[in-house]
Protein backbone atom coordinates (compact mmCIF):
# COMPACT_ATOMS: atom_id res chain seq x y z
CA UNK A 1 0.00 0.00 0.00
CA UNK A 2 1.51 3.43 -1.33
CA UNK A 3 0.82 6.40 0.79
CA UNK A 4 1.70 10.09 0.29
CA UNK A 5 2.50 11.50 3.42
CA UNK A 6 3.29 15.43 4.20
CA UNK A 7 6.14 15.81 6.98
CA UNK A 8 9.33 14.78 6.55
CA UNK A 9 11.17 14.05 3.43
CA UNK A 10 11.83 10.30 3.56
CA UNK A 11 11.06 7.08 1.80
CA UNK A 12 10.07 4.10 4.44
CA UNK A 13 9.42 0.64 2.98
CA UNK A 14 8.63 -1.51 6.62
CA UNK A 15 5.03 -3.59 7.37
CA UNK A 16 4.20 -0.68 10.17
CA UNK A 17 5.18 2.57 11.14
CA UNK A 18 5.49 4.32 14.64
CA UNK A 19 5.55 8.30 14.70
CA UNK A 20 6.13 10.11 18.04
CA UNK A 21 6.21 13.91 16.59
CA UNK A 22 7.16 16.97 18.28
CA UNK A 23 4.41 19.21 17.21
CA UNK A 24 5.27 22.70 16.50
CA UNK A 25 3.72 25.84 15.19
CA UNK A 26 6.56 25.79 12.67
CA UNK A 27 5.49 24.42 8.90
CA UNK A 28 6.59 20.91 8.78
CA UNK A 29 8.32 19.78 5.44
CA UNK A 30 7.19 17.06 3.26
CA UNK A 31 7.95 12.49 3.20
CA UNK A 32 6.72 9.95 0.83
CA UNK A 33 6.70 6.61 2.13
CA UNK A 34 4.86 3.43 0.64
CA UNK A 35 4.33 -0.17 2.09
CA UNK A 36 2.89 -3.36 0.54
CA UNK A 37 1.67 -4.52 4.03
CA UNK A 38 -1.84 -4.21 4.70
CA UNK A 39 -3.32 -2.38 7.61
CA UNK A 40 -4.38 -4.59 10.89
CA UNK A 41 -8.00 -4.55 11.95
CA UNK A 42 -7.03 -4.30 15.63
CA UNK A 43 -4.32 -1.64 16.86
CA UNK A 44 -1.95 -2.71 18.96
CA UNK A 45 -0.82 0.45 21.07
CA UNK A 46 2.13 0.98 22.75
CA UNK A 47 1.24 -0.13 26.43
CA UNK A 48 -0.31 -3.82 24.82
CA UNK A 49 -3.73 -3.24 24.94
CA UNK A 50 -5.86 -4.25 21.96
CA UNK A 51 -8.54 -1.36 20.22
CA UNK A 52 -11.08 -3.86 19.00
CA UNK A 53 -14.01 -1.46 18.95
CA UNK A 54 -13.18 1.26 16.09
CA UNK A 55 -14.61 2.78 12.96
CA UNK A 56 -12.58 0.16 10.78
CA UNK A 57 -14.23 -3.32 12.17
CA UNK A 58 -17.68 -2.22 12.24
CA UNK A 59 -19.20 -3.86 9.05
CA UNK A 60 -21.68 -0.83 8.27
CA UNK A 61 -19.13 1.65 8.58
CA UNK A 62 -16.54 0.39 5.44
CA UNK A 63 -18.79 2.51 3.45
CA UNK A 64 -17.61 5.75 5.31
CA UNK A 65 -14.09 4.92 3.40
CA UNK A 66 -15.57 4.93 0.11
CA UNK A 67 -17.43 8.26 -0.16
CA UNK A 68 -15.53 11.74 -0.21
CA UNK A 69 -18.23 14.25 0.35
CA UNK A 70 -19.84 13.97 3.73
CA UNK A 71 -22.98 14.09 5.68
CA UNK A 72 -24.49 16.19 8.04
CA UNK A 73 -27.86 14.59 10.12
CA UNK A 74 -30.28 17.01 12.45
CA UNK A 75 -31.33 15.76 15.95
CA UNK A 76 -34.98 15.76 16.54
CA UNK A 77 -37.17 14.05 18.45
CA UNK A 78 -36.93 10.71 15.91
CA UNK A 79 -33.29 10.75 16.75
CA UNK A 80 -32.77 11.87 20.44
CA UNK A 81 -31.30 8.74 21.86
CA UNK A 82 -28.16 7.47 22.09
CA UNK A 83 -28.88 3.92 20.21
CA UNK A 84 -30.48 6.20 17.22
CA UNK A 85 -27.68 8.60 16.98
CA UNK A 86 -25.53 5.04 16.82
CA UNK A 87 -27.70 3.72 14.43
CA UNK A 88 -27.24 6.85 11.99
CA UNK A 89 -23.40 7.21 12.85
CA UNK A 90 -22.73 3.86 11.09
CA UNK A 91 -25.20 4.85 8.07
CA UNK A 92 -23.32 7.30 7.34
CA UNK A 93 -23.53 10.40 9.40
CA UNK A 94 -20.62 12.06 9.70
CA UNK A 95 -21.87 15.28 11.36
CA UNK A 96 -24.87 15.87 14.04
CA UNK A 97 -26.93 19.06 13.79
CA UNK A 98 -28.16 20.80 16.84
CA UNK A 99 -31.00 23.26 16.05
CA UNK A 100 -31.48 25.41 18.65
CA UNK A 101 -34.50 26.96 17.25
CA UNK A 102 -36.30 23.95 19.14
CA UNK A 103 -36.19 22.70 22.40
CA UNK A 104 -33.83 23.40 25.76
CA UNK A 105 -30.33 24.28 26.02
CA UNK A 106 -29.41 21.58 28.60
CA UNK A 107 -31.31 18.94 25.64
CA UNK A 108 -28.80 20.13 23.24
CA UNK A 109 -26.11 19.64 26.01
CA UNK A 110 -27.12 15.64 26.42
CA UNK A 111 -27.45 15.15 22.96
CA UNK A 112 -23.69 16.19 22.73
CA UNK A 113 -22.52 14.04 25.42
CA UNK A 114 -24.34 11.03 23.67
CA UNK A 115 -22.67 12.02 20.27
CA UNK A 116 -19.45 11.84 22.16
CA UNK A 117 -19.97 8.54 23.71
CA UNK A 118 -20.73 7.11 20.42
CA UNK A 119 -17.28 9.35 19.33
CA UNK A 120 -15.51 7.10 22.02
CA UNK A 121 -16.69 4.09 21.52
CA UNK A 122 -15.95 3.82 17.48
CA UNK A 123 -12.35 5.99 18.45
CA UNK A 124 -13.89 8.03 15.14
CA UNK A 125 -14.26 12.08 15.03
CA UNK A 126 -17.71 13.19 15.30
CA UNK A 127 -18.22 16.92 14.54
CA UNK A 128 -21.05 18.61 16.08
CA UNK A 129 -22.61 21.54 14.82
CA UNK A 130 -24.77 24.52 17.04
CA UNK A 131 -27.25 25.66 14.63
CA UNK A 132 -28.91 29.73 15.93
CA UNK A 133 -32.16 30.56 15.60
CA UNK A 134 -31.66 33.91 14.02
CA UNK A 135 -34.05 36.74 13.92
CA UNK A 136 -37.92 35.61 13.33
CA UNK A 137 -39.80 38.31 11.47
CA UNK A 138 -43.46 38.06 12.05
CA UNK A 139 -46.40 39.99 11.92
CA UNK A 140 -48.99 40.67 14.58
CA UNK A 141 -52.14 39.05 15.39
CA UNK A 142 -55.48 39.43 13.90
CA UNK A 143 -59.31 39.58 15.91
CA UNK A 144 -60.33 36.50 13.80
CA UNK A 145 -58.34 34.01 15.26
CA UNK A 146 -58.88 32.43 11.62
CA UNK A 147 -56.91 34.92 10.16
CA UNK A 148 -57.73 36.85 6.98
CA UNK A 149 -57.98 35.69 3.09
CA UNK A 150 -56.57 39.31 1.41
CA UNK A 151 -57.72 39.76 -2.43
CA UNK A 152 -55.45 40.49 -4.85
CA UNK A 153 -55.49 44.64 -5.56
CA UNK A 154 -56.31 45.05 -2.49
CA UNK A 155 -54.73 47.68 -0.11
CA UNK A 156 -53.37 46.19 3.32
CA UNK A 157 -51.18 48.39 5.92
CA UNK A 158 -48.79 47.18 8.40
CA UNK A 159 -47.64 49.23 11.29
CA UNK A 160 -46.84 49.64 14.68
CA UNK A 161 -50.55 50.18 16.05
CA UNK A 162 -51.17 47.11 18.57
CA UNK A 163 -54.38 46.57 17.97
CA UNK A 164 -55.56 43.02 16.57
CA UNK A 165 -55.37 43.06 12.88
CA UNK A 166 -58.65 43.20 10.42
CA UNK A 167 -58.94 42.06 7.03
CA UNK A 168 -57.13 45.94 5.99
CA UNK A 169 -53.99 46.15 8.89
CA UNK A 170 -52.04 44.23 11.04
CA UNK A 171 -49.36 45.35 13.41
CA UNK A 172 -45.77 44.97 12.18
CA UNK A 173 -43.99 45.15 15.06
CA UNK A 174 -40.67 45.06 13.30
CA UNK A 175 -39.60 48.86 12.82
CA UNK A 176 -36.41 47.94 10.86
CA UNK A 177 -38.78 46.74 8.34
CA UNK A 178 -40.21 50.14 7.91
CA UNK A 179 -37.17 52.11 7.72
CA UNK A 180 -35.45 49.97 5.46
CA UNK A 181 -38.59 49.66 2.46
CA UNK A 182 -39.33 51.70 -0.20
CA UNK A 183 -41.89 52.12 -2.14
CA UNK A 184 -41.98 49.07 -4.58
CA UNK A 185 -39.59 47.11 -2.70
CA UNK A 186 -41.88 43.54 -2.13
CA UNK A 187 -42.69 41.78 1.22
CA UNK A 188 -43.57 38.42 1.50
CA UNK A 189 -46.27 36.25 4.07
CA UNK A 190 -45.67 33.03 5.10
CA UNK A 191 -42.95 31.70 2.83
CA UNK A 192 -44.02 33.93 -0.10
CA UNK A 193 -47.94 32.12 -0.17
CA UNK A 194 -48.82 36.03 0.30
CA UNK A 195 -46.86 38.77 -1.76
CA UNK A 196 -47.22 42.50 -0.88
CA UNK A 197 -45.82 45.11 -2.71
CA UNK A 198 -45.20 48.61 -0.80
CA UNK A 199 -47.14 51.67 -2.47
CA UNK A 200 -46.16 54.07 0.20
CA UNK A 201 -44.91 54.60 4.22
CA UNK A 202 -44.56 57.07 6.69
CA UNK A 203 -42.65 56.91 9.83
CA UNK A 204 -44.89 54.42 11.33
CA UNK A 205 -46.63 52.17 8.61
CA UNK A 206 -46.64 50.29 5.18
CA UNK A 207 -49.43 50.85 2.91
CA UNK A 208 -49.18 47.76 0.02
CA UNK A 209 -50.82 46.10 -2.93
CA UNK A 210 -51.42 42.64 -2.42
CA UNK A 211 -49.92 41.01 -5.57
CA UNK A 212 -50.47 37.48 -4.75
CA UNK A 213 -53.54 36.65 -3.08
CA UNK A 214 -54.04 34.50 0.37
CA UNK A 215 -54.40 33.82 3.62
CA UNK A 216 -52.81 35.73 6.63
CA UNK A 217 -53.33 34.77 9.85
CA UNK A 218 -51.21 35.04 13.59
CA UNK A 219 -47.66 35.40 13.59
CA UNK A 220 -46.83 34.19 10.40
CA UNK A 221 -43.33 35.08 9.21
CA UNK A 222 -42.30 38.02 6.88
CA UNK A 223 -39.56 38.17 4.46
CA UNK A 224 -38.02 41.37 3.02
CA UNK A 225 -35.74 39.96 -0.09
CA UNK A 226 -35.33 44.02 -1.67
CA UNK A 227 -34.41 45.35 1.97
CA UNK A 228 -31.47 45.04 4.04
CA UNK A 229 -32.23 45.55 7.56
CA UNK A 230 -30.62 47.62 10.39
CA UNK A 231 -30.64 44.46 12.88
CA UNK A 232 -28.06 42.40 14.39
CA UNK A 233 -27.74 38.34 12.81
CA UNK A 234 -27.69 37.43 16.82
CA UNK A 235 -30.91 38.40 18.75
CA UNK A 236 -30.61 38.21 22.44
CA UNK A 237 -31.74 34.51 22.70
CA UNK A 238 -28.59 33.68 19.79
CA UNK A 239 -26.16 35.57 22.16
CA UNK A 240 -27.17 33.53 25.34
CA UNK A 241 -27.35 30.27 23.24
CA UNK A 242 -24.04 31.12 21.66
CA UNK A 243 -22.26 31.24 25.09
CA UNK A 244 -23.71 28.15 25.82
CA UNK A 245 -22.22 26.72 22.92
CA UNK A 246 -19.31 27.66 23.44
CA UNK A 247 -19.10 26.50 27.00
CA UNK A 248 -20.28 22.88 26.49
CA UNK A 249 -17.63 22.32 23.33
CA UNK A 250 -19.65 22.48 20.00
CA UNK A 251 -17.24 22.47 17.14
CA UNK A 252 -19.18 24.70 14.66
CA UNK A 253 -21.72 27.20 15.41
CA UNK A 254 -23.89 28.21 12.10
CA UNK A 255 -25.16 31.88 11.94
CA UNK A 256 -28.65 32.68 10.55
CA UNK A 257 -29.40 36.08 8.51
CA UNK A 258 -26.02 36.77 7.62
CA UNK A 259 -26.82 39.58 5.52
CA UNK A 260 -23.30 40.93 5.17
CA UNK A 261 -20.25 40.50 6.35
CA UNK A 262 -20.39 42.97 9.49
CA UNK A 263 -22.46 39.88 10.25
CA UNK A 264 -19.54 37.39 10.68
CA UNK A 265 -17.47 39.93 12.49
CA UNK A 266 -19.66 40.53 15.17
CA UNK A 267 -20.09 36.96 15.91
CA UNK A 268 -16.21 36.30 15.98
CA UNK A 269 -15.67 38.97 18.04
CA UNK A 270 -18.15 37.73 20.96
CA UNK A 271 -17.16 34.19 20.49
CA UNK A 272 -13.04 35.16 21.43
CA UNK A 273 -15.46 36.83 24.52
CA UNK A 274 -16.55 34.07 25.75
CA UNK A 275 -13.64 31.70 25.36
CA UNK A 276 -11.54 30.64 28.20
CA UNK A 277 -8.10 30.42 28.17
CA UNK A 278 -6.25 28.07 26.39
CA UNK A 279 -9.98 27.10 24.88
CA UNK A 280 -10.46 25.51 21.21
CA UNK A 281 -12.52 27.85 19.20
CA UNK A 282 -15.16 26.78 17.00
CA UNK A 283 -15.63 27.30 14.00
CA UNK A 284 -18.13 29.43 12.32
CA UNK A 285 -20.25 28.74 9.45
CA UNK A 286 -22.68 30.99 7.60
CA UNK A 287 -25.75 30.26 6.21
CA UNK A 288 -26.67 31.96 3.20
CA UNK A 289 -30.26 32.86 2.81
CA UNK A 290 -30.44 36.74 2.01
CA UNK A 291 -30.56 37.95 -1.28
CA UNK A 292 -27.72 40.52 -0.02
CA UNK A 293 -25.40 38.23 0.05
CA UNK A 294 -24.86 38.54 -3.37
CA UNK A 295 -24.33 42.08 -4.09
CA UNK A 296 -21.07 43.46 -4.92
CA UNK A 297 -18.31 41.11 -3.20
CA UNK A 298 -20.47 40.42 -0.04
CA UNK A 299 -19.93 36.60 -1.10
CA UNK A 300 -16.39 36.65 -1.13
CA UNK A 301 -15.67 39.21 1.72
CA UNK A 302 -18.37 36.74 3.70
CA UNK A 303 -16.53 33.62 2.92
CA UNK A 304 -12.87 35.20 3.72
CA UNK A 305 -14.25 35.93 7.39
CA UNK A 306 -15.73 32.70 8.25
CA UNK A 307 -14.64 29.11 8.47
CA UNK A 308 -17.06 27.53 6.21
CA UNK A 309 -20.62 28.15 4.12
CA UNK A 310 -23.93 26.69 4.87
CA UNK A 311 -26.41 26.76 1.36
CA UNK A 312 -29.63 27.22 3.04
CA UNK A 313 -32.04 26.84 0.14
CA UNK A 314 -35.47 27.13 2.58
CA UNK A 315 -35.29 30.78 3.20
CA UNK A 316 -33.21 31.67 -0.05
CA UNK A 317 -35.49 29.83 -2.28
CA UNK A 318 -38.27 32.26 -0.60
CA UNK A 319 -36.51 35.20 -1.18
CA UNK A 320 -34.96 34.61 -4.34
CA UNK A 321 -37.00 33.39 -7.64
CA UNK A 322 -37.08 29.35 -7.45
CA UNK A 323 -34.92 30.04 -11.13
CA UNK A 324 -32.01 31.50 -9.47
CA UNK A 325 -31.61 28.97 -6.74
CA UNK A 326 -29.55 26.38 -8.60
CA UNK A 327 -27.34 29.18 -10.07
CA UNK A 328 -27.03 30.92 -6.82
CA UNK A 329 -25.73 27.02 -5.57
CA UNK A 330 -23.20 26.96 -7.81
CA UNK A 331 -21.81 30.18 -7.21
CA UNK A 332 -21.31 29.72 -3.65
CA UNK A 333 -19.72 26.43 -3.78
CA UNK A 334 -17.82 27.50 -6.65
CA UNK A 335 -16.69 30.42 -4.25
CA UNK A 336 -16.08 28.49 -1.46
CA UNK A 337 -14.28 25.89 -3.42
CA UNK A 338 -11.91 28.47 -5.09
CA UNK A 339 -11.13 29.94 -1.55
CA UNK A 340 -10.80 26.07 0.52
CA UNK A 341 -13.74 26.62 2.92
CA UNK A 342 -16.06 23.58 3.45
CA UNK A 343 -19.64 24.09 2.05
CA UNK A 344 -22.34 22.32 3.23
CA UNK A 345 -25.78 22.03 1.15
CA UNK A 346 -28.99 21.96 3.21
CA UNK A 347 -33.24 22.16 2.97
CA UNK A 348 -35.30 19.47 1.11
CA UNK A 349 -33.10 17.29 -0.15
CA UNK A 350 -35.09 14.10 0.59
CA UNK A 351 -38.42 16.07 1.79
CA UNK A 352 -40.43 12.87 1.25
CA UNK A 353 -38.79 10.57 2.97
CA UNK A 354 -40.17 12.40 5.95
CA UNK A 355 -43.36 10.01 5.69
CA UNK A 356 -42.24 7.66 2.94
CA UNK A 357 -39.32 5.21 2.95
CA UNK A 358 -38.04 6.27 -0.63
CA UNK A 359 -37.49 9.48 -1.91
CA UNK A 360 -39.00 10.87 -5.31
CA UNK A 361 -36.45 10.74 -8.33
CA UNK A 362 -36.32 14.55 -8.22
CA UNK A 363 -35.20 14.51 -4.95
CA UNK A 364 -32.25 12.00 -5.76
CA UNK A 365 -31.49 13.76 -8.98
CA UNK A 366 -31.35 17.14 -6.09
CA UNK A 367 -28.86 15.62 -3.60
CA UNK A 368 -26.53 14.14 -6.66
CA UNK A 369 -26.19 17.94 -8.12
CA UNK A 370 -25.09 19.33 -5.03
CA UNK A 371 -22.60 16.08 -4.84
CA UNK A 372 -21.65 17.11 -8.67
CA UNK A 373 -21.46 20.48 -8.19
CA UNK A 374 -18.88 19.84 -5.87
CA UNK A 375 -19.63 20.78 -2.08
CA UNK A 376 -18.32 18.94 0.61
CA UNK A 377 -21.34 18.29 2.83
CA UNK A 378 -24.96 17.45 2.09
CA UNK A 379 -27.30 17.68 5.13
CA UNK A 380 -30.70 15.96 6.25
CA UNK A 381 -33.06 18.65 8.31
CA UNK A 382 -36.84 16.97 9.13
CA UNK A 383 -35.76 13.86 7.68
CA UNK A 384 -33.66 12.82 10.75
CA UNK A 385 -34.73 15.11 13.05
CA UNK A 386 -38.54 14.14 13.19
CA UNK A 387 -39.24 11.54 10.38
CA UNK A 388 -40.42 8.37 10.72
CA UNK A 389 -37.12 6.98 8.63
CA UNK A 390 -34.14 8.82 10.08
CA UNK A 391 -31.83 5.82 9.28
CA UNK A 392 -33.17 5.17 5.64
CA UNK A 393 -32.76 8.93 4.31
CA UNK A 394 -29.21 8.89 5.64
CA UNK A 395 -28.40 5.52 4.07
CA UNK A 396 -30.10 7.12 1.21
CA UNK A 397 -27.89 9.95 0.89
CA UNK A 398 -24.92 7.82 1.29
CA UNK A 399 -25.94 5.25 -1.35
CA UNK A 400 -26.35 8.42 -3.64
CA UNK A 401 -22.87 9.85 -3.12
CA UNK A 402 -21.44 6.30 -3.46
CA UNK A 403 -23.06 6.18 -7.10
CA UNK A 404 -22.04 9.58 -7.91
CA UNK A 405 -18.84 9.87 -6.90
CA UNK A 406 -17.91 6.56 -8.74
CA UNK A 407 -19.01 8.33 -12.33
CA UNK A 408 -16.45 9.07 -14.53
CA UNK A 409 -18.29 12.60 -15.00
CA UNK A 410 -18.06 13.29 -11.17
CA UNK A 411 -14.11 13.91 -11.42
CA UNK A 412 -14.36 15.52 -14.70
CA UNK A 413 -16.98 18.50 -13.20
CA UNK A 414 -14.52 18.20 -10.31
CA UNK A 415 -11.08 19.69 -12.39
CA UNK A 416 -12.98 21.64 -14.23
CA UNK A 417 -12.29 24.54 -11.25
CA UNK A 418 -9.39 26.10 -11.05
CA UNK A 419 -8.57 26.71 -7.78
CA UNK A 420 -6.68 29.78 -6.42
CA UNK A 421 -3.37 29.06 -4.90
CA UNK A 422 -0.98 31.59 -3.29
CA UNK A 423 2.43 31.69 -3.05
CA UNK A 424 3.38 29.51 -0.13
CA UNK A 425 5.32 26.04 0.67
CA UNK A 426 1.75 25.17 1.89
CA UNK A 427 0.08 25.68 -1.33
CA UNK A 428 3.32 24.46 -3.14
CA UNK A 429 3.43 20.98 -1.30
CA UNK A 430 -0.26 20.22 -1.08
CA UNK A 431 -0.55 20.62 -4.91
CA UNK A 432 2.64 18.22 -5.17
CA UNK A 433 1.21 15.87 -2.76
CA UNK A 434 -1.93 15.57 -5.17
CA UNK A 435 -0.14 15.09 -8.38
CA UNK A 436 2.33 12.73 -6.64
CA UNK A 437 -0.21 10.23 -5.41
CA UNK A 438 -1.95 9.97 -8.20
CA UNK A 439 1.10 9.40 -10.55
CA UNK A 440 2.67 6.56 -8.07
CA UNK A 441 -1.10 5.27 -7.46
CA UNK A 442 -0.54 6.34 -4.04
CA UNK A 443 -3.54 4.90 -1.20
CA UNK A 444 -3.81 8.05 1.01
CA UNK A 445 -2.44 11.88 1.25
CA UNK A 446 -1.16 11.66 5.29
CA UNK A 447 -1.05 15.58 6.62
CA UNK A 448 0.32 16.16 10.22
CA UNK A 449 -1.46 19.68 11.28
CA UNK A 450 -1.83 21.53 14.51
CA UNK A 451 -5.22 23.90 13.80
CA UNK A 452 -5.83 21.52 10.60
CA UNK A 453 -5.40 24.71 7.49
CA UNK A 454 -2.44 21.88 5.76
CA UNK A 455 -5.14 19.24 5.99
CA UNK A 456 -7.94 21.97 4.09
CA UNK A 457 -5.35 23.34 1.59
CA UNK A 458 -5.14 19.26 0.81
CA UNK A 459 -9.05 18.63 0.83
CA UNK A 460 -9.47 21.85 -1.33
CA UNK A 461 -7.08 20.10 -4.13
CA UNK A 462 -9.72 17.19 -3.93
CA UNK A 463 -7.32 14.81 -4.74
CA UNK A 464 -7.87 11.11 -6.09
CA UNK A 465 -7.52 9.43 -2.75
CA UNK A 466 -8.28 9.98 0.98
CA UNK A 467 -6.61 12.20 2.90
CA UNK A 468 -5.62 10.86 6.46
CA UNK A 469 -5.50 13.93 9.21
CA UNK A 470 -2.93 13.17 11.84
CA UNK A 471 -3.87 16.03 14.58
CA UNK A 472 -3.07 16.13 18.36
CA UNK A 473 -6.03 17.73 19.17
CA UNK A 474 -9.72 16.11 18.94
CA UNK A 475 -10.91 19.75 18.44
CA UNK A 476 -9.29 19.68 15.21
CA UNK A 477 -10.62 16.54 14.00
CA UNK A 478 -13.59 17.13 14.77
CA UNK A 479 -13.95 20.38 12.46
CA UNK A 480 -11.74 18.83 9.91
CA UNK A 481 -14.49 15.83 9.62
CA UNK A 482 -16.70 18.93 7.68
CA UNK A 483 -13.56 18.95 4.89
CA UNK A 484 -14.04 16.83 1.22
CA UNK A 485 -11.90 13.74 1.14
CA UNK A 486 -10.58 14.40 4.87
CA UNK A 487 -10.42 11.07 7.57
CA UNK A 488 -9.20 12.36 10.89
CA UNK A 489 -7.42 10.61 13.01
CA UNK A 490 -9.03 10.74 16.78
CA UNK A 491 -5.98 11.51 19.03
CA UNK A 492 -5.67 9.96 22.26
CA UNK A 493 -3.79 11.68 25.08
CA UNK A 494 -0.66 10.04 25.73
CA UNK A 495 -0.19 7.61 22.77
CA UNK A 496 1.99 8.20 19.81
CA UNK A 497 0.02 7.35 16.06
CA UNK A 498 0.57 4.34 15.03
CA UNK A 499 -0.55 2.63 11.48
Amino acid sequence: MKICSIGLLATLACPAYSFAPTFSTRRMPTYLFSTTAEPDISTTVPNGDTQETTVAVAPKVSQRWRKSTKQLATLGPASSTKEMIETLFLAGADIFRLNFSHGSQEQKKELLMLIREVEEKYSHPIAVLGDLQGPKLRVGEFFNPQGEILEKGQTFRLDLDEALGDNSRVMLPHPEIIEASDVGHVLLVDDGKVKLVVTGKGSDYLDCRVEVPGKISNRKGVNTPDSVLKISALTPKDRSDLEYMVSIGVDWVALSFVQQPSDIEEINELIDQHLKEDQFRPAVMAKIEKPSCFVGDNLERIVDLCDGIMVARGDLGVECAPEDVPLLQKQIIDTCRSKGKPVVVATQMLESMIESPTPTRAEASDVATAIYDGADAIMLSAESAAGKFPEESVAMQQRIINRVESDPHYRNYLNQLVTSKKETATDAVTTAARQIAQTVKAKAIVCFTLQGSTVRRASQERATVPVLAVTPFKETARQLVMSWGVYPDLPRSGKPFVT
